[in-house]
């Protein structure tokens, strides 16, 4: 991993608080390390749920966490990660065409600072997901974030979308879409000014 992520696990221990984090085949070793821990060492908890989307799409989950073993990882990580939680995926699709189903399936690890259960570490890992649907999605999709050409201060643009989108989930907006487009109609709808 990299020394920023370290701080941040740093950072998360020195405050209290307790970390999971994906990690990616970008980081081999410590990504390698995992894997061969989840293949050789039986898992400590164990939890499967399945999701059954509109759609056609049907996701069956199995969150199983390990306990890492002492002198497993490196002394200046031996501290700061305590756990390995594995989600492994198995998606079904519906071709809507043919009627016919595919399948696909996927891996994912994550250290963890703390001892979780598999279905309170399930919880965590979903629960971030509600997140990236109810801000990130919306702002690469509605605002059209990953498109913006702005090159000076970004982030500053960022923040503002943000902004907006606050503003409008406390004034009990559900869809973002809608209400950017109302407001685009009536500016001063977007004021509160109500046209009698």
């Amino acid at each position: 991993m990299r020394s920023t992520v370290k701080k941040t696990f740093e950072a998360a221990k020195d405050t209290g608080n307790f970390l999971i984090a994906q990690v990616k085949t970008n980081q081999p070793s410590l990504y390698n390390t995992f894997a061969a821990l989840c293949a050789s060492t039986p898992a400590a908890d164990r939890a499967e749920t399945t999701d059954k989307h509109a759609h056609g799409r049907q996701e069956h989950r199995r969150v199983e966490t390990f306990d890492i073993p002492a002198g497993t990882l490196a002394p200046d990580w031996d501290s700061l990660i305590v756990a390995v939680i594995r989600v492994s995926r198995m998606t079904w699709h519906k071709d809507t065409k043919s009627g016919l189903w595919h399948k696909t399936e996927e891996i994912s690890l994550y250290a963890a600072q703390t001892h979780l259960s598999a279905a309170e570490a399930a919880e965590a890992i979903r629960g971030h997901w509600g997140i990236e649907n109810r801000n990130h999605h919306v702002r690469d999709v509605t605002f059209l974030e990953d498109h913006s050409r702005i090159r000076t201060k970004p982030v500053h643009f960022a923040r503002f979308r943000t902004f907006a989108i606050n503003i409008m989930r406390a004034n009990g907006t559900a869809n973002i879409s809608r209400e950017l487009y109302i407001n685009a109609l009536n500016p001063l709808h977007a004021m509160g000014y109500r046209v009698a």
